[in-house]
């Protein structure tokens, strides 16, 4: 007889080389949903509400390695707007969620679609997303940001005079007072632009000389000061008066006043000095952001009284919280400060260890308590050429580095985990020989690892084609026992000879367990290797502060 089956079949099948294969995953499973993905493999398309996730947590910025910028932020948009229209209010409610818990590395995409949602031809949910602008638009920046997104989609009606109108008037009057000195202008956006549009009525006279002196200057409103708040004035006067004091005169109207960096003048911040005054108040997203500049100045050195504030703050667990810092950010920051140069300045310093540790440990103290499942797991890596694009938002930190770093949130708090990753076999690997150029390297992740090693450990591996289904063809070769296979990969995969879900079903009968696949995306795109319609396989967003939570309550 003829045999259809070497070509179509549902089933796994042993092939006379001892391999295991049968759909290759350059074709679609034969009576599945799977569509074609960027890299030219078939996986299944993942519904639009988990596509707002993806973007609203991974943005789309610098696209993917075979979708570009354009292309990813159109189909993203589009998958949003099919959100809104099914349910805005849902969607609205979904956008403030990941916002106001801090669960993405950047707050644009929310935004964003904030802005899509406010231009909904559906009344509820045009309403619904001007009033949640406070909470998502939490900062000058983030109200800018907005205003210029929904300039592409409508213009200035009663709701958005109104919503921007309540943006200001709701503020206490020294929280309006922080905002309009240390956010001045973005995206050609300011306050007087904003102000002059929405028209609010102020509620106080503390508030009406802020309004005046966004939008006349300080001349203009410092002539009126019956009623207003003393304190709001003084401090207003004392960041015009520091740009001609001297460092330590600066540093000591900085320590009184509160002022931030934005509120001092470019030639002060080359002192020492005036660093340390900015750090005794300085946010902590501001405090990582400016580790490198504090230590090329002098201000941070082994030992230092800084050096052990900054250490201190690193290590309080409620104050990353409070301050919604993103381990990716934590990541970043570590990756730029280790290596003792910025990515784009030609600025130099000596890194501090102890603040290398203190990274370190502040990136796993941002992901919260991560439980353990006490099941076996085993993680695997995906270190294509595709994923050596950046994480969206963060262009110097490859998504390669940042699944590696994800990947020891796990280490640190299973038991039993293997680790490794998909490379192009050249190393001593447990190569599959299905005439493709891919394999598995063991990694050897540990708990004891500092970030910036496994960064560098990660970004030497040798790149190949990613087959995700070889750690279930091993672990079923090899009989591991494993509970949960945790794949990290932006599913633009086509090299194997057989789908990673009928190399879990294989597992699963061979070795008798009830084992688990977790999909853990790392690229904002529409596609998953995990069946839908399989229980037993859960697709997650990559960088999602909350991803490990849901790693460990799925897999326990």
């Amino acid at each position: 007889m003829f045999d259809f089956t070497q070509h179509v079949a549902t089933r796994l099948r042993r092939l006379a080389s001892g391999v295991a294969g049968t759909t290759p995953q350059a074709e679609p499973i034969p009576g599945s949903t799977q569509v074609p993905n960027s890299a030219g493999g078939f996986a299944w398309a993942v519904d639009q509400w988990t596509r707002l996730d993806r973007f609203l947590i991974l943005g789309s910025e610098g696209g993917t390695f075979h979708v570009g910028e354009r292309a990813l932020t159109r189909e993203s948009a589009t998958a949003a707007l099919a959100c809104i229209a099914e349910d805005g209010p849902r969607a609205v409610a979904r956008v403030v969620e990941i916002s106001a818990a801090g669960r993405a590395a950047r707050n644009d995409p929310a935004l964003f679609v904030l802005a899509l949602a406010a231009a909904a031809d559906d009344v509820e949910t045009r309403a619904a997303a001007l009033a949640a602008l406070p909470r998502v638009a939490r900062t000058g920046t983030h109200l800018f940001h907005f205003l210029q997104y929904l300039k592409a989609f409508r213009g200035w009606g009663r709701g958005v005079r109104t919503a921007v109108g309540r943006w200001y008037t709701q503020r206490g009057a020294r929280d309006l007072a922080y905002q309009v000195m240390k956010y001045q202008a973005r995206d050609g956006w300011s306050h007087r632009d904003a102000l002059r549009l929405a028209h609010p009525a102020p509620p106080s006279a503390t508030h009406d000389l802020l309004f005046r002196y966004a939008v006349k200057g300080w001349a203009d409103a410092s002539t009126r000061r019956e009623n207003v708040e003393t304190d709001v004035v003084e401090r207003i006067e004392a960041m015009h008066a520091i740009r001609t004091m001297t460092p330590a005169d600066a540093a000591r109207v900085i320590r009184i006043y509160g002022l931030t960096r934005e509120m001092v003048p470019t030639e002060l911040l080359t002192d020492a000095v005036v660093w340390a005054a900015l750090l005794e108040g300085m946010p902590l997203t501001a405090l990582v952001r400016n580790l490198g500049v504090m230590s090329r100045v002098g201000l941070l050195a082994p030992e230092s009284d800084a050096t052990r504030a900054v250490v201190a703050r690193l290590g309080d667990v409620e104050a990353i919280r409070r301050a919604r810092v993103h381990p990716m950010a934590l990541l970043a920051a570590s990756k730029t400060y280790a290596q003792g140069h910025g990515m784009r300045s030609a600025g130099r310093w000596v890194p501090v260890p102890a603040i290398v540790d203190a990274l370190d440990a502040a990136f796993y103290l941002a992901f919260g308590n991560v439980p353990s499942t006490g099941k076996r797991l085993m993680l695997a890596l995906d270190v294509s050429g595709s994923m050596a694009a950046p994480v969206h938002g963060l262009p110097y930190l490859s998504c390669r580095e940042a699944s590696a770093a994800m990947a020891l949130v796990t280490v640190a708090t299973e038991p039993s985990c293997r680790t490794v990753a998909f490379t192009n076999g050249t190393y001593p690997s447990l190569h599959s020989a299905i005439g493709y150029n891919t394999g598995l390297t063991p990694l050897a992740l540990s708990a004891r690892q500092r970030l910036d090693d496994v960064v560098a450990r990660t970004a030497a591996l040798p790149f190949g084609g990613t087959d995700c289904a070889l750690p279930m063809i091993e672990a079923r070769k090899h009989r591991w026992a494993v509970d949960a296979f945790v794949v990290y990969t932006d599913s633009e995969t086509w090299a194997g000879a057989v789908h990673p879900a009928q190399a879990l079903r294989a597992y699963r009968e061979r070795m008798g367990i009830a084992a688990k696949l977790v999909v853990v995306a790392m690229a904002s795109n529409g596609f998953s290797i995990a069946d839908p319609d399989d229980a037993g396989m859960l697709d997650v967003v990559g960088f999602d502060t909350a991803t490990p939570h849901v790693i460990a309550d799925f897999v326990a």
